[in-house]
C-alpha cells in the first residue's frame, strides 16, 4: 500500500520545534484547550497543503537527468548543512517564541499549529511531498490520512500521556523539554539526515 512508503515522513513532520511545541503546550496553563488548538490547527494546514500538491501534482515532475541532478544538489546542500550545525551547536537555541508558550492561548496556539506544521520549511516540502508522491502513482487522496493522521496523533502524544498519567507526567513532560532545549542542534541533525536519507533514495531510486 504506498500510505506505508511516506509514513516515515511523519518524523520529518514533528522532528524539532513542533514536537517541543506540543510539549511546551502540554505544560502551559491551560493545556487541554491549547493543546487540542494546536492539533487543530495543524490538522487544517497540513491537509490543505497535502490537497494541493495532490490536485495539481506539485513536485510531480522532474524525471530523468534534471530529477537526478536536483537529488545530488539536495544531498550536497544537506549535507553541509549538517556540518554547519555540529560546528554551531554551541550556540543553538530554540526559537525565542517558545519562551511565550507557557501563557499561550488558545487562539494562539491554533495559530502557531496551522502555520508551524502547515508552513514551517521542512514541513511545507514534507507535505508536498507527500500530496505530489500520490499523484504520482495514481493513488487515492485518502491514502495520505494514516500520515496526517499519525503526525496528529503524535502532536497530541505529550497532551494524552499527561491526561493518562497525571502527576508522573508532569514531572517527565518538563524533563523531556528540558533535554530537548538543550539538544536542539542533535534534533535539528536528525532532520537533515532524514532529508539526506530520502534524497540519496530518489538518486540512486
Amino acid at each position: 500500500m504506498k500510505f506505508l512508503e511516506v509514513l516515515p515522513l511523519v518524523f520529518v513532520m514533528i522532528a524539532g520545534p513542533q514536537i517541543l511545541s506540543a510539549i511546551f503546550l502540554a505544560t502551559s496553563e491551560n493545556w487541554r484547550r491549547n493543546s487540542a488548538a494546536f492539533v487543530g490547527g495543524a490538522a487544517i494546514s497540513i491537509t490543505l497543503v497535502v490537497t494541493i500538491a495532490f490536485s495539481f501534482g506539485i513536485g510531480a515532475v522532474g524525471q530523468g537527468a534534471s530529477h537526478t541532478t536536483l537529488s545530488a544538489i539536495v544531498v550536497v546542500a544537506l549535507s553541509f548543512a549538517m556540518i554547519h550545525t555540529y560546528r554551531t551547536r554551541a550556540e543553538s537555541e530554540p526559537p525565542r517564541w517558545m519562551g511565550t508558550l507557557e501563557s499561550a492561548t488558545p487562539r494562539f496556539s491554533f495559530r502557531l499549529g496551522f502555520l508551524l506544521m502547515g508552513f514551517f520549511p521542512t514541513d511545507i516540502l514534507t507535505s508536498t511531498a507527500v500530496g505530489s508522491y500520490l499523484a504520482a502513482r495514481g493513488a487515492s487522496l485518502t491514502e495520505a490520512i494514516p500520515f496526517i493522521g499519525l503526525t496528529l496523533l503524535i502532536l497530541a502524544l505529550p497532551s494524552l500521556i499527561l491526561a493518562a498519567f497525571g502527576e508522573r507526567a508532569e514531572i517527565a513532560l518538563p524533563k523531556a523539554r528540558e533535554w530537548m532545549n538543550a539538544n536542539a542542534w542533535l534534533v535539528n541533525e536528525i532532520v537533515l539526515l532524514l532529508f539526506i536519507g530520502m534524497a540519496l533514495n530518489n538518486l540512486l531510486g
